[in-house]
């Protein structure tokens, strides 16, 4: 079992390029930026409000002493009632701000996760076969949270932080600027190397958190794969696998524990000894008269209010360049091109195709093997109505045609026309509303039996889906659930047998009326009961219909027009089960003997 691990990945720089990218998430705030400024002003006013306590607090420790005061000239009852309308003013702002702030990040990052999910559902099959479902999945959950969070708090929290830092550095320059000099000489510098300490301690921390977050996988893969673990009797493996995980964790936090032990070391004597100093340097003061009481009273509040904003800078600072890295990558999804239009699709009768089928000349390799050649010259023609069946070896490249013809991938050289016109002139959605495929593995969604026949035709009445199901011959067994057509299939459709799922899946494509069938070993998973079923109904689907059949199972097909022999991306014997069994040494003839002989 692959151990998969999460690294700590550093920042990367913030750049003019960076920004200028992740500032396009910002369209989808317009429509709420009026929200978004009042917020910002209420959030600045909020601030500026809550640097008044210290400065009236000092005030009211002077006028308590009998000193003279600077700013408010007030009885010492009156700073009472000071305080309060202070306090309901502040409260009342952060409020309509939460309000306002709640308002554009729960609309805004809905708006995204839309755009998001209308983007990704909108690629082409080679997108996603070069990206882990995994990785799509976390762009539009973990990144739009993250991106979120940003714009409900992190944005929020160093707009304010920033008014803090500022308003006290001239608050405390214009009450006290001696003591101002001597803590503005000295504090920064030491609140600096704490962030810098602090860190690296969080860098380990994260490290630690990957590593125990590795331990979990292994109990995740061994459980999940329980039953593996004790045919090939592994317990032990597995015991000592997990135990040298643990073990690693132990390393790195008792390394984390020493770290953390230099910085409280650092803490007491470098950041408190910097406090104590200013503080001991502001007594003098007032010992010399230089200084009021309450004004030493207040530039202590102002210190650890600045002393707490630069700190706090350092965190939301990282906290908004992982926010911007989660915007490129939201924006790079964003800005892919789209293989169809998101919209709604149905089409008219002068949009339905007769089913005329012709492959000229087709050459393909998938863009992702683009040195292994798949199809080789592919030339077939395919009247409408008539039903062909494609055989041959695994990797011969018969379920590739079938891709082609969905339009998944287009050939590197040739031309799939489709009533004598380029498929790909046609509209895709229009173009594939024309076609149905019922393929070997059906994936159910895990919803009712309903929805997923309505999968076929969204808009279909009850009497419509009804009759489908009848016609697959799936209504017999639909008809003994207790829900009957809301009962639940399960993730995937576990719930079901796999000859009910292909019924199912049938009936799909009977309620679509394809002009152009396509079969991928329907039938090839099932047992010899089930396949009968499933034989007959497909029997019934293909009635007038264009039919493609990819076969492995050769007794399924001895009644189609034309069989084609596929070998190496190439047609090699093509003609009815009769004309194909009389060649003796055909290919075709050779894999109906091997399947007889298996058989027997």
């Amino acid at each position: 079992m692959a151990r998969r691990r999460r690294t700590y990945q550093k920042a990367e720089p913030v750049t003019k390029s960076k920004l200028a990218n992740s500032a396009k998430i910002f369209r989808f705030i317009r429509p709420y930026r009026w929200s978004f400024y009042v917020g910002l002003f209420l959030l600045s006013t909020s601030s500026l409000m809550f640097m008044i306590f210290p400065g009236a607090a000092g005030e009211m420790a002077n006028k308590a002493s009998g000193q003279p005061t600077k700013i408010l000239d007030l009885e010492l009852w009156q700073y009472g009632g000071f305080f309060l309308v202070l306090l309901i003013l502040q409260g009342v702002t952060s409020y309509f701000r939460t309000v306002l702030f709640a308002n554009v990040s729960e609309k805004g990052m809905a708006d995204v996760r839309k755009a998001l999910y209308q983007k990704l559902i909108s690629q082409d099959i080679p997108f996603f076969e070069q990206r882990r479902v995994g990785e799509l999945t976390s762009r539009i959950t973990a990144d739009v949270e993250q991106l979120q969070s940003a714009f409900s708090i992190t944005l929020a929290e160093f707009v304010r932080q920033i008014v803090i830092l500022l308003s006290g550095v001239v608050i405390i320059g214009w009450l006290t600027p001696k003591l101002a000099l001597i803590m503005l000489a000295t504090f920064p510098v030491v609140v600096v190397v704490a962030f810098f300490f602090g860190r690296y301690i969080r860098k380990l921390s994260k490290k630690r958190q990957d590593q125990l977050a590795s331990t979990n996988v292994i109990v995740e893969e061994t459980f999940q794969n329980f039953s593996v673990v004790k045919s090939f009797t592994n317990e032990w493996l597995e015991t000592v696998r997990y135990g040298k995980s643990v073990d690693e964790v132990v390393q790195t936090s008792l390394k984390f524990a020493k770290i953390r032990g230099v910085f409280f070391i650092f803490i007491i004597t470098v950041l408190f000894g910097a406090i104590f100093f200013i503080l001991w340097q502001g007594a003098m003061l007032v010992e010399k008269g230089v200084m009021e009481v309450g004004d030493l009273f207040s530039f202590i509040l102002y210190t650890g209010l600045i002393g707490g904003a630069i700190g706090s800078l350092g965190n939301l600072y990282t906290a908004l360049t992982g926010a911007l890295g989660a915007t490129e990558r939201i924006q790079e999804i964003l800005e892919t091109t789209s293989e169809v239009e998101i919209q709604p699709v149905k089409i008219t009768e002068d949009q339905r195709f007769v089913g005329n089928i012709s492959y000229q000349d087709i050459h393909f390799s998938y863009p992702t093997r683009k040195d292994v050649p798949v199809l080789k010259g592919i030339n077939l023609d395919i009247k409408s109505g008539e039903k062909v069946a494609l055989v041959g070896m695994s990797g011969s490249g018969k379920s590739t045609m079938v891709q082609l013809l969905l339009q998944f991938y287009q050939p590197d050289q040739g031309t799939i026309t489709i009533d004598g016109k380029p498929a790909t002139e046609y509209d895709l959605s229009v173009y594939r509303q024309n076609m149905a495929i019922v393929p070997q593995e059906v994936m159910l969604f895990g919803g009712t039996i309903r929805e997923n026949i309505l999968y076929g035709k969204p808009d279909a009445t009850e009497a419509e889906i009804v009759e489908a199901a009848q016609q697959s011959n799936a209504w017999e067994f639909i008809d003994s659930f207790p829900e009957k057509l809301a009962t639940i299939v399960g993730d995937r459709g576990i719930k079901l047998s796999g000859g009910q799922r292909q019924r199912i899946a049938i009936a799909r494509a009977i309620l679509r009326n394809p002009s152009i069938l396509l079969l991928d070993e329907a039938t090839s998973s099932l047992d010899a009961e089930s396949e009968k079923v499933v034989q007959d109904a497909l029997n019934k689907l293909m009635e007038g219909r264009t039919s493609v059949i990819i076969a492995h199972r050769l007794a399924t097909i001895r009644e189609v027009d034309t069989i084609y022999v596929i070998d190496e991306g190439q047609i090699i014997e093509q003609g009815t089960h009769e004309e194909l069994s009389a060649m003796e040494d055909g290919a075709y003839s050779g894999l109906a003997k091997l399947q007889f002989e298996m058989s027997e």
